[in-house]
C-alpha cells in the first residue's frame, strides 16, 4: 500500500466510503489511535515529528505496534495533510464496522443516544462526539446531511473519542424501526422548547439540529418533546455547547 497516495485519496468522502478507511492526523489523535482497537494500516511521517520528545516517542510506538512507516519531506507530507500546520504524522486506519443495532440496549437497560440532524461543521461534530463519549452517552447517530463522521477534521476535533464511542450513520426510516423495536423516545433540542426540567425517559434519543436551520422537518415529525436550555442575554448557543449542556443534564436524570 502506498500510504501517501491512499492518504491523499482519503480526503474524499467517496474514497473513505469505498475503502472503509480514514486518515487520523496529529500527535494526540494518533496516540489515541494506537490505544484503540482500530486496525492501523500505515503511517506517514515527516522530519517535524521527531523535533520534540513526544513525537519521537510516538514514532517509536508506531514501530513497536508493527505499523509500516513511510518517511517523506515536509512539502510532500503537506500535500496529504488536512491541517495548516501539520505535526508531521498521519495514519491510515480501518473504520470500525458499526451498525445501528450495535446501539441496542440490553433488556431492562437505560439508553442515552445522541442524534445529529444535518450538522455540517466538522469541528462541531467532533466536539459533540467527544462530549457524548465523556458524558457516558451510549452512542451517536448521524442522519442524512450530517458531515461524514470519519472526515479528518471530525476525527481530529473528536481527539479519538469515536475510536471507542459508537457512532453510526443511518436513515430516519432505519432509526424509526430501531426506536420502535427498543422503546426509544426522541426529544429534540430547540431554543423555544420546554425548559429541560422534567424526568427523562429511560430510553431516550436527543436530536440536535443544523447549525443555522435547527431541527429539520424529518426530525420535527418524530420528536415526542422539544426541550431547551433557559438562557439570558443571547438568543441561542452554539450547537456543540448546547448539546453538551443538555447531555450533562440528561445524564443526571
Amino acid at each position: 500500500m502506498k500510504i501517501l497516495t491512499v492518504a491523499r485519496d482519503l480526503r474524499r468522502r467517496k474514497a473513505r466510503e469505498r475503502s472503509g478507511a480514514c486518515v487520523v492526523e496529529g500527535v494526540r489523535a494518533v496516540e489515541e489511535l494506537l490505544r484503540s482497537p482500530l486496525v492501523v494500516e500505515g503511517a506517514l511521517v515527516s522530519p517535524v515529528l521527531e523535533s520534540a520528545p513526544r513525537g519521537a516517542a510516538l514514532r517509536a510506538a508506531l514501530a513497536a505496534h508493527g505499523v509500516p512507516i513511510t518517511d517523506v519531506d515536509e512539502a510532500t507530507f503537506a500535500s496529504a495533510a488536512d491541517t495548516e500546520t501539520p505535526q508531521g504524522v498521519l495514519a491510515v486506519a480501518r473504520v470500525p464496522d458499526r451498525v445501528l443495532d450495535d446501539l441496542a440496549p440490553s433488556p431492562g437497560a437505560t439508553v442515552r443516544l445522541l442524534v445529529l440532524d444535518a450538522l455540517q461543521d466538522p469541528g462541531n461534530v467532533g466536539t459533540i462526539l467527544r462530549t457524548a463519549a465523556a458524558l457516558g452517552f451510549d452512542g451517536t447517530v448521524a442522519m442524512p446531511g450530517t458531515v461524514d463522521l470519519w472526515n479528518a477534521k471530525v476525527v481530529r476535533s473528536a481527539m479519538g473519542a469515536h475510536f471507542s464511542h459508537p457512532a453510526v450513520a443511518a436513515s430516519w426510516e432505519a432509526f424509526d424501526t430501531f426506536c420502535a423495536a427498543h422503546g426509544v423516545v426522541i426529544w429534540g433540542a430547540e431554543a423555544h422548547g420546554r425548559p429541560l426540567d422534567a424526568a427523562a425517559p429511560t430510553r431516550l434519543a436527543l436530536a440536535v439540529g443544523n447549525e443555522g436551520a435547527g431541527l429539520g422537518p424529518e426530525a420535527r415529525a418524530r420528536v415526542d418533546q422539544l426541550v431547551s436550555i433557559p438562557v439570558v442575554h443571547v438568543e441561542s448557543l452554539n450547537v456543540a455547547v448546547a448539546a453538551g449542556i443538555l447531555m450533562y443534564a440528561l445524564r443526571s436524570h
